[in-house]
């Protein structure tokens, strides 16, 4: 009587594990594009996608004194740009654009020029997932 209960609660105990998912974040398609002619500031691009709903509160890079989420926006037909506050929203499942025109990463401050070709580590903190660095590569990013 008492290995049938046993039984039954190791397979309870393992099927609860198997249904709480550490939660993640894939990142595709990092790039970086070029500082020309000794400018000091560039936008970082990707795709994220959460397993979990999440939100990406930081960016980290030796690359760059200072690293922000900013987001745009148009007022008035004038587009502006600014630093995000809150971080960004990255829903469970959904792949989440980082994009020309759009919410980006800014490197501000960067401590060498950045050429076609060269490699950027970037250091991604979320809220719940745990911090990921990625390389993203220097170039242009594709037209959507």
């Amino acid at each position: 009587m008492r290995l049938p209960a046993l039984a039954l609660l190791c397979l309870g105990v393992a099927a609860c594990q198997e249904s709480s998912v550490a939660p993640s974040v894939e990142v595709a398609d990092a790039v970086c594009r070029p500082t020309p002619n000794g400018r000091d500031l560039t936008g970082c691009y990707m795709i994220l996608t959460a397993t979990t709903d999440d939100r990406l509160v930081s960016v980290s890079t030796p690359a760059a004194a200072l690293a922000e989420l900013h987001e745009m926006s148009t007022e008035g037909g004038i587009m502006s740009m600014a630093e995000m506050s809150g971080g960004l929203s990255l829903p469970a499942g959904q792949a989440t654009a980082l994009q020309p025109g759009g919410n980006h990463i800014m490197l501000m401050q960067v401590t060498a020029p950045l050429a076609e070709g060269d490699r950027v580590e970037l250091t991604l903190t979320f809220e719940d997932a745990a911090p990921i660095t990625v390389s993203a590569r220097v170039g242009n990013p594709p037209v959507n």
